[in-house]
């Protein structure tokens, strides 16, 4: 009788999204908890890669629950985390997950440099993008300035994209829309469709007018003050 590795019939089951039959293997065969896939397609993804590259919330909150992030996060043949994938497929229900599990390996960055929110702004996941900027430690400004090994920020994949929502949640939220790349390049630059470019421009000249305009309230509101405590000292 033929019998198929309990490997196998794990992977299979996380496929199927089973959540029981994920357990029960589990339960029998604790080792496999990672169980990363090292066929010659399978980069070695873990059990929660898989999970979270499918959309699979159920079987990814079992396999959190496990133990399987605990400690640092399991890491693919590209150092990828499983949030990595689940933000480059949009899957909003596993990048909040596990967002809320680990907000830190947010921050985390593979072999090129990228992190869950670059995975997100370059395939164009709005609300992925919005879920991510949350939850990152030291606020979304801090977070939307790191950059991969060649120097592009979540704004340069968003405008090489062309997602006019990512392109407005990221000007928000903080992004520098004059930082350049190893080669001295802009997200403008990047503009996937001259709709895009000007978009982008658009948005760009809205946060310097209310970046002035808050600069010249302040002074306003400042100098008022001078003027009140002169009044009172003469008084």
């Amino acid at each position: 009788m033929y019998v198929i590795d309990p490997s196998i019939r794990l992977r299979r089951a996380i496929h199927t999204n089973d959540a029981l039959l994920s357990r029960r293997i589990l339960k029998s065969h604790p080792q496999l908890l990672h169980n990363p896939d090292l066929s010659l397609t399978g980069n070695a993804n873990s059990n929660l890669h898989l999970a979270a590259s499918l959309g699979h919330i159920s079987i990814c909150r079992l396999l959190v629950e496990l133990g399987h992030e605990t400690g640092t996060p399991a890491l693919n043949d590209e150092h990828q985390t499983a949030l990595m994938l689940a933000a480059a497929a949009g899957h909003t229900e596993v990048v909040h997950a596990l967002s809320e599990n680990d907000a830190p390996s947010i921050l985390r960055q593979d072999l090129r440099g990228r992190d869950a929110i670059m995975e997100a702004s370059l395939h164009g996941h709005d609300t992925a993008v919005q879920i991510l900027l949350t939850y990152a430690p030291g606020g979304a400004a801090d977070a939307l300035a790191q950059a991969d090994v060649d120097g592009n920020t979540a704004l340069h994949f968003a405008s090489s994209n062309g997602n006019l929502l990512v392109l407005r949640t990221l000007l928000a939220a903080g992004a520098d829309a004059g930082r350049m790349n190893a080669w001295s390049w802009t997200a403008e630059a990047y503009s996937a469709t001259v709709q895009a470019e000007v978009y982008l421009k658009t948005l760009v000249g809205e946060v310097e007018r209310r970046k002035l305009a808050r600069r010249e309230g302040e002074m306003a509101k400042n100098g008022g003050a001078v003027r009140l405590v002169e009044q009172e000292v003469g008084d």
